[in-house]
């Protein structure tokens, strides 16, 4: 019932690749309240890749988004992307893309921008600004 009601609330095909880890309500600031949604991805390799070259190495920094507002409160996504590494040379390092959960959804600028940032063939060298 939980991931049913999870499916209506955020971007489709979602929870296809991400885990909900935990819902957290509360208030903040001057009596403001709010849902926290904790996604961490979903130990899937990008499908281009051999298994067997790749591993995975725990995730990235969890990036706290900030989704539309739901019954006056505000929506808090923390998103932990994972990370593979390649397990013959560690500086190679890729990630999956999630660009076709955008197509022509809508979505805030910020969480659109944060799926964009990663693709599975980026190496995070060449991530940083």
């Amino acid at each position: 019932m939980e991931k049913q009601i999870a499916e209506l609330i955020l971007p489709e095909g979602m929870l296809d690749h991400f885990d909900i880890e935990k819902i957290e309500q509360g208030t903040e600031g001057q009596d403001e309240k709010y849902i926290h949604i904790h996604l961490a991805e979903k130990n899937q390799l990008p499908e281009s890749y051999d298994p067997a070259e790749y591993e995975s190495k725990g995730f990235t920094e969890p990036k706290k988004l900030i989704d539309f507002p739901i019954r006056n409160k505000n929506v808090y996504l923390s998103i932990k992307r994972r990370r593979w590494r390649h397990k013959k040379d560690p500086n190679r390092i890729i990630y999956n893309d999630y660009s076709h959960l955008l197509g022509s959804r809508k979505i805030t600028s910020e969480f659109s921008a944060f799926f964009k940032r990663y693709s599975s063939k980026r190496e995070p060298n060449r991530l940083k600004r």
